[in-house]
């Protein structure tokens, strides 16, 4: 049996280096865990199915927005290999420096910045192959679909449902896939 990219990235960077040591022993559960700070680690088969969705090749530029504890960072940063490059954004610097800590020195390409109130995702470094938001918008946010390459992908839930948006020559194609809970995005 062949092991795919993303069941590889799950081996490679276990949910249990990303939680609070309080948590470490409910690394397995599939849900959400807390993280303090109002926020969330999110559920495993979740974060699986957005970063299918995602579909991240080697060397992609790929942006994490809402990247909490870091998890989602390292498996971005292992999807994209040293040939791309991952940025993560939090807004609360206890979780900056929590997720900071957490991806360590193991993904050189990786890193996680303090977002800026006010901006959404990271416009002054777009555009992105790759976009991903672990946080529910009400409405699908245009700025973060402006950050995207030509044949950029943007994984994000809006007002419960997770959508595929797919940058276009001429107009993004947006697809849903399924309903999900997540803390607001803001």
């Amino acid at each position: 049996m062949t092991t795919d990219r993303v069941d590889a990235a799950f081996a490679a960077v276990p949910r249990e280096g990303f939680l609070p040591r309080s948590q470490r022993r409910r690394a397995a559960y599939d849900g959400p865990i807390p993280i303090g700070h109002g926020q969330t680690n999110s559920q495993p088969r979740t974060v699986e199915a957005m970063l299918r969705l995602l579909d991240v090749r080697p060397g992609d530029r790929v942006l994490d927005v809402g990247s909490g504890s870091g998890w989602t960072t390292g498996l971005l940063a292992h999807l994209t290999g040293p040939t791309g490059s991952v940025l993560g954004l939090e807004l609360e610097p206890a979780l900056v420096a929590f997720g900071r800590d957490n991806l360590g020195r193991r993904w050189p390409w990786a890193r996680i910045d303090q977002a800026r109130r006010g901006v959404l995702g990271d416009p002054d470094g777009a555009p992105y192959d790759r976009v991903l938001v672990s946080a529910g918008a009400e409405e699908l946010p245009g700025e973060l679909v402006d950050q995207l390459t030509p044949d950029g992908r943007l994984v994000i839930p809006v007002a419960g449902v997770m959508l595929l948006v797919e940058a276009g020559a001429e107009a993004p194609r947006i697809t849903e896939h399924g309903y999900y809970r997540f803390v607001p995005l803001r």
